[in-house]
Protein backbone atom coordinates (compact mmCIF):
# COMPACT_ATOMS: atom_id res chain seq x y z
CA UNK A 1 0.00 0.00 0.00
CA UNK A 2 1.63 3.42 -0.61
CA UNK A 3 0.16 6.70 0.71
CA UNK A 4 -1.16 9.36 -2.02
CA UNK A 5 -2.40 12.75 -1.31
CA UNK A 6 -5.09 14.92 -3.39
CA UNK A 7 -4.03 18.66 -3.47
CA UNK A 8 -7.77 19.86 -4.73
CA UNK A 9 -10.82 18.65 -4.21
CA UNK A 10 -12.73 19.07 -7.25
CA UNK A 11 -14.72 16.77 -9.00
CA UNK A 12 -11.81 15.78 -10.68
CA UNK A 13 -9.23 15.81 -8.12
CA UNK A 14 -11.29 14.22 -5.91
CA UNK A 15 -12.71 11.50 -8.05
CA UNK A 16 -8.80 10.27 -8.92
CA UNK A 17 -9.12 9.00 -5.11
CA UNK A 18 -11.84 5.87 -6.43
CA UNK A 19 -9.25 4.22 -8.05
CA UNK A 20 -6.16 4.65 -5.60
CA UNK A 21 -8.54 3.84 -2.72
CA UNK A 22 -9.74 0.46 -5.36
CA UNK A 23 -6.28 -0.43 -5.45
CA UNK A 24 -6.01 0.01 -1.57
CA UNK A 25 -3.65 2.88 -1.50
CA UNK A 26 -4.20 5.33 1.24
CA UNK A 27 -5.70 8.79 0.07
CA UNK A 28 -5.49 11.93 1.52
CA UNK A 29 -7.60 14.19 0.10
CA UNK A 30 -6.62 18.16 0.85
CA UNK A 31 -8.92 21.13 -0.54
CA UNK A 32 -7.25 24.32 -1.33
CA UNK A 33 -8.37 27.65 0.19
CA UNK A 34 -11.42 27.53 -2.60
CA UNK A 35 -12.73 24.05 -1.77
CA UNK A 36 -13.53 25.04 2.20
CA UNK A 37 -17.09 23.86 2.23
CA UNK A 38 -16.19 20.63 0.02
CA UNK A 39 -14.08 19.47 2.89
CA UNK A 40 -16.46 19.83 5.27
CA UNK A 41 -18.93 18.07 3.76
CA UNK A 42 -16.42 15.12 3.49
CA UNK A 43 -15.73 15.49 6.55
CA UNK A 44 -19.04 15.48 7.94
CA UNK A 45 -20.40 12.68 5.25
CA UNK A 46 -17.89 10.72 4.06
CA UNK A 47 -19.50 12.11 0.31
CA UNK A 48 -18.60 14.57 -1.98
CA UNK A 49 -21.10 17.01 -2.33
CA UNK A 50 -21.18 17.32 -6.20
CA UNK A 51 -20.11 13.22 -7.20
CA UNK A 52 -22.31 10.10 -7.41
CA UNK A 53 -21.55 7.83 -5.97
CA UNK A 54 -20.12 8.41 -2.69
CA UNK A 55 -16.28 8.32 -2.26
CA UNK A 56 -14.64 5.25 -1.31
CA UNK A 57 -14.80 4.74 2.75
CA UNK A 58 -11.38 5.57 4.42
CA UNK A 59 -10.97 8.77 1.74
CA UNK A 60 -9.25 10.91 4.34
CA UNK A 61 -10.00 14.99 3.75
CA UNK A 62 -7.79 17.99 4.95
CA UNK A 63 -8.50 21.31 5.02
CA UNK A 64 -5.62 23.61 3.40
CA UNK A 65 -4.03 24.32 6.62
CA UNK A 66 -3.44 20.51 7.25
CA UNK A 67 -1.29 20.40 4.11
CA UNK A 68 2.18 19.42 5.52
CA UNK A 69 0.49 16.90 8.03
CA UNK A 70 -1.11 15.52 4.91
CA UNK A 71 2.03 15.39 3.43
CA UNK A 72 3.72 13.74 5.33
CA UNK A 73 4.97 9.91 4.68
CA UNK A 74 3.59 10.34 1.29
CA UNK A 75 4.79 8.11 -1.65
CA UNK A 76 2.75 10.59 -4.63
CA UNK A 77 1.16 13.97 -5.08
CA UNK A 78 -1.82 14.13 -7.69
CA UNK A 79 -2.41 17.99 -8.64
CA UNK A 80 -5.96 18.29 -8.72
CA UNK A 81 -6.35 22.06 -9.27
CA UNK A 82 -7.56 23.58 -11.95
CA UNK A 83 -5.46 25.77 -14.67
CA UNK A 84 -6.45 28.83 -13.12
CA UNK A 85 -4.71 27.47 -9.53
CA UNK A 86 -1.22 26.57 -11.65
CA UNK A 87 0.68 29.82 -10.34
CA UNK A 88 -0.74 28.79 -6.14
CA UNK A 89 0.13 25.58 -6.59
CA UNK A 90 4.09 26.85 -7.71
CA UNK A 91 4.18 28.63 -4.76
CA UNK A 92 2.29 27.32 -2.20
CA UNK A 93 2.68 22.97 -2.64
CA UNK A 94 5.19 22.43 -4.91
CA UNK A 95 7.90 23.90 -2.09
CA UNK A 96 6.66 21.32 0.37
CA UNK A 97 7.03 18.26 -1.88
CA UNK A 98 9.90 16.12 -0.92
CA UNK A 99 12.06 15.40 -3.72
CA UNK A 100 11.81 12.04 -4.41
CA UNK A 101 7.99 11.57 -4.37
CA UNK A 102 6.72 12.34 -7.72
CA UNK A 103 3.37 15.01 -8.89
CA UNK A 104 1.01 13.92 -11.17
CA UNK A 105 -1.06 16.65 -12.51
CA UNK A 106 -4.58 16.15 -13.75
CA UNK A 107 -4.89 20.15 -14.89
CA UNK A 108 -4.90 20.54 -18.48
CA UNK A 109 -3.88 24.16 -20.11
CA UNK A 110 -0.79 26.15 -21.18
CA UNK A 111 1.19 28.64 -20.11
CA UNK A 112 2.08 31.53 -22.46
CA UNK A 113 5.53 33.20 -21.74
CA UNK A 114 4.62 36.62 -23.76
CA UNK A 115 6.64 35.94 -26.77
CA UNK A 116 4.57 33.72 -28.87
CA UNK A 117 6.35 30.08 -26.75
CA UNK A 118 4.10 28.03 -25.29
CA UNK A 119 5.25 25.84 -22.68
CA UNK A 120 3.30 22.79 -20.64
CA UNK A 121 2.21 22.72 -17.37
CA UNK A 122 5.09 20.20 -16.20
CA UNK A 123 7.69 21.78 -17.98
CA UNK A 124 6.45 25.34 -16.46
CA UNK A 125 6.24 23.60 -13.12
CA UNK A 126 9.85 22.38 -13.34
CA UNK A 127 11.59 25.43 -13.62
CA UNK A 128 10.72 25.98 -9.89
CA UNK A 129 11.66 22.49 -9.13
CA UNK A 130 13.76 20.75 -11.42
CA UNK A 131 14.95 18.38 -9.02
CA UNK A 132 11.12 16.93 -8.66
CA UNK A 133 9.34 14.04 -11.40
CA UNK A 134 6.50 15.98 -12.67
CA UNK A 135 4.06 14.03 -14.91
CA UNK A 136 0.60 15.22 -16.20
CA UNK A 137 -2.77 12.74 -17.42
CA UNK A 138 -4.10 13.52 -20.50
CA UNK A 139 -6.84 11.97 -22.93
CA UNK A 140 -11.08 11.46 -22.27
CA UNK A 141 -12.04 11.16 -18.72
CA UNK A 142 -14.52 12.30 -17.01
CA UNK A 143 -15.02 12.88 -13.34
CA UNK A 144 -17.90 11.84 -12.72
CA UNK A 145 -17.53 8.94 -15.22
CA UNK A 146 -14.25 7.89 -13.47
CA UNK A 147 -16.14 7.90 -9.97
CA UNK A 148 -18.97 5.60 -11.16
CA UNK A 149 -15.34 3.42 -12.29
CA UNK A 150 -16.76 3.45 -15.95
CA UNK A 151 -14.24 2.09 -18.51
CA UNK A 152 -12.26 5.50 -18.79
CA UNK A 153 -8.59 5.49 -21.05
CA UNK A 154 -6.17 7.91 -20.52
CA UNK A 155 -2.06 8.95 -20.84
CA UNK A 156 0.34 9.68 -18.08
CA UNK A 157 2.72 11.47 -19.64
CA UNK A 158 6.25 12.74 -18.40
CA UNK A 159 9.99 12.41 -18.60
CA UNK A 160 11.09 10.05 -16.29
CA UNK A 161 9.55 6.41 -17.72
CA UNK A 162 10.84 4.72 -14.64
CA UNK A 163 8.26 7.02 -12.88
CA UNK A 164 5.20 6.78 -15.44
CA UNK A 165 5.77 3.32 -15.09
CA UNK A 166 5.38 3.23 -11.01
CA UNK A 167 2.48 5.68 -11.23
CA UNK A 168 0.71 3.25 -14.02
CA UNK A 169 1.20 0.44 -11.97
CA UNK A 170 -0.43 2.19 -8.32
CA UNK A 171 -3.15 3.75 -10.23
CA UNK A 172 -4.27 1.46 -13.23
CA UNK A 173 -7.35 -0.78 -12.66
CA UNK A 174 -9.84 -3.04 -14.61
CA UNK A 175 -11.69 0.15 -15.69
CA UNK A 176 -8.98 2.55 -15.02
CA UNK A 177 -6.74 1.85 -18.00
CA UNK A 178 -3.39 3.95 -18.50
CA UNK A 179 -0.29 4.23 -21.32
CA UNK A 180 2.62 6.09 -21.05
CA UNK A 181 4.41 8.64 -22.70
CA UNK A 182 7.55 10.85 -22.68
CA UNK A 183 5.89 13.27 -25.40
CA UNK A 184 4.61 15.76 -22.56
CA UNK A 185 4.56 18.47 -25.54
CA UNK A 186 2.28 16.23 -27.63
CA UNK A 187 -0.01 15.00 -25.09
CA UNK A 188 -0.58 18.13 -22.97
CA UNK A 189 -1.08 20.40 -26.42
CA UNK A 190 -3.66 18.11 -27.68
CA UNK A 191 -5.61 17.68 -24.63
CA UNK A 192 -5.42 21.27 -23.45
CA UNK A 193 -6.43 22.32 -27.29
CA UNK A 194 -9.77 20.58 -26.67
CA UNK A 195 -11.60 22.80 -24.67
CA UNK A 196 -10.83 25.56 -27.13
CA UNK A 197 -12.36 23.42 -29.70
CA UNK A 198 -14.93 21.91 -27.80
CA UNK A 199 -16.34 25.84 -27.59
CA UNK A 200 -16.33 25.77 -31.64
CA UNK A 201 -18.39 22.84 -32.01
CA UNK A 202 -20.65 23.46 -29.59
CA UNK A 203 -21.33 27.26 -30.77
CA UNK A 204 -23.52 24.90 -33.71
CA UNK A 205 -25.79 23.62 -30.79
CA UNK A 206 -26.77 27.95 -30.45
CA UNK A 207 -26.63 28.05 -33.73
CA UNK A 208 -29.43 25.02 -34.82
CA UNK A 209 -31.53 26.88 -31.41
CA UNK A 210 -31.06 30.30 -32.64
CA UNK A 211 -33.10 28.65 -36.24
CA UNK A 212 -35.36 26.14 -34.54
CA UNK A 213 -35.94 27.14 -31.10
CA UNK A 214 -34.00 26.27 -27.66
CA UNK A 215 -34.35 22.33 -26.93
CA UNK A 216 -34.77 22.00 -30.74
CA UNK A 217 -33.92 18.33 -32.41
CA UNK A 218 -30.14 18.55 -32.50
CA UNK A 219 -28.38 18.97 -36.29
CA UNK A 220 -24.97 17.33 -36.11
CA UNK A 221 -23.35 17.27 -39.63
CA UNK A 222 -22.33 20.68 -38.44
CA UNK A 223 -20.72 19.85 -35.65
CA UNK A 224 -18.91 17.28 -37.29
CA UNK A 225 -17.71 19.48 -40.31
CA UNK A 226 -16.45 21.72 -37.27
CA UNK A 227 -15.05 18.97 -35.46
CA UNK A 228 -13.04 17.69 -38.09
CA UNK A 229 -11.57 21.18 -38.76
CA UNK A 230 -10.83 21.11 -35.32
CA UNK A 231 -8.86 17.78 -35.82
CA UNK A 232 -6.98 19.44 -38.57
CA UNK A 233 -5.79 22.20 -36.28
CA UNK A 234 -5.54 20.21 -33.57
CA UNK A 235 -2.56 18.40 -35.11
CA UNK A 236 -0.88 21.71 -36.75
CA UNK A 237 -0.64 23.21 -33.34
CA UNK A 238 0.79 20.27 -32.21
CA UNK A 239 3.83 19.67 -34.77
CA UNK A 240 4.39 23.67 -33.69
CA UNK A 241 5.03 22.69 -30.15
CA UNK A 242 7.01 19.70 -30.78
CA UNK A 243 4.55 16.64 -30.28
CA UNK A 244 4.43 13.81 -32.29
CA UNK A 245 1.03 13.24 -34.40
CA UNK A 246 0.24 9.95 -32.06
CA UNK A 247 -0.20 11.99 -29.60
CA UNK A 248 -3.30 13.99 -31.15
CA UNK A 249 -5.44 11.08 -30.58
CA UNK A 250 -5.59 12.04 -26.61
CA UNK A 251 -6.44 15.61 -27.65
CA UNK A 252 -9.52 14.69 -30.40
CA UNK A 253 -10.87 11.52 -27.92
CA UNK A 254 -11.25 14.07 -25.04
CA UNK A 255 -12.50 16.86 -27.65
CA UNK A 256 -15.23 13.97 -28.26
CA UNK A 257 -16.60 13.96 -24.37
CA UNK A 258 -16.31 17.35 -24.25
CA UNK A 259 -18.72 18.38 -26.41
CA UNK A 260 -21.58 16.51 -24.63
CA UNK A 261 -22.14 18.60 -21.67
CA UNK A 262 -20.45 20.85 -19.04
CA UNK A 263 -19.25 24.37 -18.95
CA UNK A 264 -17.64 24.07 -21.97
CA UNK A 265 -20.67 23.07 -24.24
CA UNK A 266 -23.09 25.62 -22.54
CA UNK A 267 -20.82 28.76 -23.45
CA UNK A 268 -20.30 27.81 -27.17
CA UNK A 269 -24.31 26.88 -26.89
CA UNK A 270 -25.14 30.51 -25.29
CA UNK A 271 -22.69 31.98 -28.12
CA UNK A 272 -24.51 30.20 -30.98
CA UNK A 273 -27.78 31.31 -29.90
CA UNK A 274 -26.57 34.98 -30.28
CA UNK A 275 -25.68 36.17 -27.06
CA UNK A 276 -22.06 38.53 -26.80
CA UNK A 277 -19.56 36.96 -24.57
CA UNK A 278 -20.26 39.52 -21.74
CA UNK A 279 -24.03 38.35 -21.97
CA UNK A 280 -22.96 34.73 -21.86
CA UNK A 281 -20.08 35.20 -19.07
CA UNK A 282 -22.74 37.17 -17.10
CA UNK A 283 -25.13 34.19 -17.92
CA UNK A 284 -22.52 31.29 -16.45
CA UNK A 285 -20.78 33.87 -13.41
CA UNK A 286 -19.15 31.81 -11.22
CA UNK A 287 -18.42 29.42 -13.58
CA UNK A 288 -14.34 28.45 -14.11
CA UNK A 289 -14.08 28.46 -18.09
CA UNK A 290 -10.60 26.90 -19.69
CA UNK A 291 -12.03 27.00 -22.93
CA UNK A 292 -11.68 31.17 -22.63
CA UNK A 293 -8.55 30.60 -20.62
CA UNK A 294 -6.57 27.91 -22.85
CA UNK A 295 -8.08 30.14 -26.43
CA UNK A 296 -6.63 33.44 -25.04
CA UNK A 297 -3.18 31.97 -23.96
CA UNK A 298 -2.86 30.15 -27.70
CA UNK A 299 -4.63 32.71 -29.57
CA UNK A 300 -2.19 35.41 -27.66
CA UNK A 301 0.93 33.31 -29.13
CA UNK A 302 -0.72 33.05 -32.34
CA UNK A 303 -0.47 36.43 -32.63
CA UNK A 304 2.88 37.09 -31.50
CA UNK A 305 4.19 33.97 -33.83
CA UNK A 306 2.27 35.95 -37.19
CA UNK A 307 4.49 39.14 -36.25
CA UNK A 308 7.58 37.22 -36.20
CA UNK A 309 6.60 35.31 -39.41
CA UNK A 310 6.83 31.97 -37.67
CA UNK A 311 3.01 31.16 -38.10
CA UNK A 312 -0.03 31.94 -40.26
CA UNK A 313 -3.06 32.69 -38.71
CA UNK A 314 -5.16 31.70 -42.46
CA UNK A 315 -3.77 27.93 -41.47
CA UNK A 316 -6.44 28.37 -38.39
CA UNK A 317 -9.96 29.68 -39.24
CA UNK A 318 -11.72 27.78 -36.86
CA UNK A 319 -9.68 29.24 -33.81
CA UNK A 320 -9.14 32.28 -34.92
CA UNK A 321 -13.01 32.82 -35.07
CA UNK A 322 -13.20 31.83 -31.85
CA UNK A 323 -10.37 34.57 -30.92
CA UNK A 324 -12.49 36.82 -32.52
CA UNK A 325 -15.82 35.96 -31.01
CA UNK A 326 -13.92 36.45 -27.45
CA UNK A 327 -12.06 39.32 -27.84
CA UNK A 328 -13.80 40.75 -30.60
CA UNK A 329 -17.35 40.74 -29.99
CA UNK A 330 -17.88 39.19 -33.42
CA UNK A 331 -20.79 37.75 -33.28
CA UNK A 332 -21.02 33.83 -34.49
CA UNK A 333 -20.17 33.52 -38.19
CA UNK A 334 -18.41 30.59 -38.70
CA UNK A 335 -15.87 30.19 -42.03
CA UNK A 336 -16.78 27.11 -43.86
CA UNK A 337 -15.24 27.93 -46.95
CA UNK A 338 -11.95 28.26 -45.14
CA UNK A 339 -12.11 24.40 -43.85
CA UNK A 340 -10.96 21.42 -44.95
CA UNK A 341 -7.60 22.12 -47.71
CA UNK A 342 -8.13 25.72 -47.63
CA UNK A 343 -7.55 25.80 -43.91
CA UNK A 344 -5.46 23.00 -43.69
CA UNK A 345 -2.11 24.55 -45.89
Amino acid sequence: MSVITIVGAGMMGSAMAVPARDNGHEVRLVGTHLDREIIEHVKATGNHPKLQPPLPAEVQAFQIEELEAALQGIDIVIGGISSFGVDWFRDQVLPLIPQDVPVLLITKGLVHEGNGKLKTFPDYLLESRSELSISAVGGPCTSYELADRNHSAVCFCGHDLPVLAKLKGLLETDYYHITVSTDVAGVETAVAMKNAYALAVTLAVGLKERENGIGCTEAYNPQAAIFGQAMREMDKIVKMAGGKEESVVFGVSDLYVTIFGGRTRMLGTLLGRGLSIDEALQELEGVTLESVAITNRVSSAMHKLAEQGLANWENFPLLRHVDEILNQAKPVDLPWKSFGEAGAQ
